[in-house]
């Protein structure tokens, strides 16, 4: 049991940050003199501002920082199969296609946004810059000199800010940043925040196969945690909501979510909702995909578009598709914690 305790510690502060945290600021394009790239699918953007997006997290957000750091294949997702449903190669995100944010962007008409590290990315990006780390915790100490914690993501923010300073001078980038919302940045100036919750820890396909009596039941001691860390991060927001001035967010119970379609896959459209597409072992729950960490061997399904999971702990770009859209419409599904006031499409909206 002691070691069981210590597997599910590691991959709960591993695997999920605490808050993975959406992060939106007005730009004026006019000043900044902008333009809106025609990518596929792309209407140009049209008015006068922009908002840019910026991005903290982990594995569920993480672009491709993780491919630029010194760090291990358990890390990294920079190897095939991983992005072949939607870039066709790999990217560094831990799905076969596109994440939560990707879509975000879409839906606001802005391009994909880039890593913080990618080489040759302007720092100054109008529309934004995605900090994610897949392994982060909230903690420093969580796999110290593995990953890009938070207090990182949180400075290469601030050298952000600082090259806007020198862009557009003091008054016009504290203008730039003042509609946005963190938790640690509000008094950079942050004022709106798209926050997840954290899914069911219990269920995922690298928990079943640890349970002994292989019965293909979640782990309840896991599933706990996650449970009281969602009942903590909502009561949370709405506290600061009347304790900050002008703090404004949107959260989204990913884990009731994501919960309703590992139960009932065939309601959203797919047809196996507990095991993964990429892995090894029962529920392939191995996380072995692509056959560059400790396990090589790996089975790979035919189509990623019927599972819920991706790889043994993340999940495919249909799932997030589908988790996004619910984020920037702000719909609730059956027994979903309490959310709101606002959609991410409303902050978007917001002058």
């Amino acid at each position: 049991m002691a070691m069981l305790r210590r597997n599910l510690a590691s991959i709960f502060f591993y695997f999920f940050f605490l808050l993975n945290i959406l992060f939106f600021v007005r730009v004026s394009a006019r000043k900044s003199g902008a333009k809106f790239s025609r990518g596929p699918n792309r209407k140009r953007h049209h008015g006068d501002n922009v908002t840019a997006l910026f991005i903290f997290g982990d594995s569920f957000l993480d672009a491709g920082n993780n491919n630029y750091i010194n760090t291990t294949t358990f890390d990294q997702a920079n190897f095939r199969p991983y992005g072949e449903t939607f870039f066709g190669f790999p990217t560094g995100r831990f799905s076969d296609g596109r994440l939560i944010s990707d879509f975000i962007a879409e839906y606001a008409k802005l391009p994909l946004i880039p890593p913080f590290l990618k080489p040759g990315i302007s720092k100054e990006n109008v529309y934004g810059v995605n900090f994610a780390s897949a392994g982060a915790g909230a903690l420093v100490e969580t796999f110290k000199g593995s990953v890009i914690s938070l207090k990182t993501q949180l400075d290469h923010y601030k050298k952000v800010e600082k090259m806007w300073r020198r862009r557009y001078g003091k008054e016009e980038a504290k203008k730039r940043i003042s509609r946005a919302v963190h938790l640690e940045i509000y008094k950079i100036g942050g004022r709106k925040f798209g926050v997840l919750n954290v899914p069911d820890l219990g269920c995922l396909p690298v928990m079943r196969v640890l349970k002994p009596e292989k019965d293909g039941s979640c782990i309840g001691e896991a599933s706990s945690l996650a449970t009281m860390h969602n009942k903590a991060l909502s009561k949370l927001l709405f506290q600061l909501e009347e304790q900050l001035k002008g703090f404004k967010f949107s959260s989204l119970d990913m884990n009731s979510s994501l919960g309703l379609r590992m139960r009932y896959p065939s309601r959203f459209g797919f047809k196996e909702g507990e095991g993964a597409c990429c892995g090894a072992g029962e529920y392939r729950g191995v996380f072995s995909c692509g056959g560059k960490r400790l396990v090589k061997e790996f089975e790979l399904c035919e189509n990623p578009n019927d599972y819920v999971f991706w790889d043994s702990i993340h999940f495919t770009e249909k799932t997030y598709e589908q988790i996004a859209t619910l984020f920037w419409d702000g719909e609730r599904e059956a027994n979903s914690l309490a959310v709101g006031p606002y959609s991410i499409k409303k902050l978007f909206q917001i002058p």
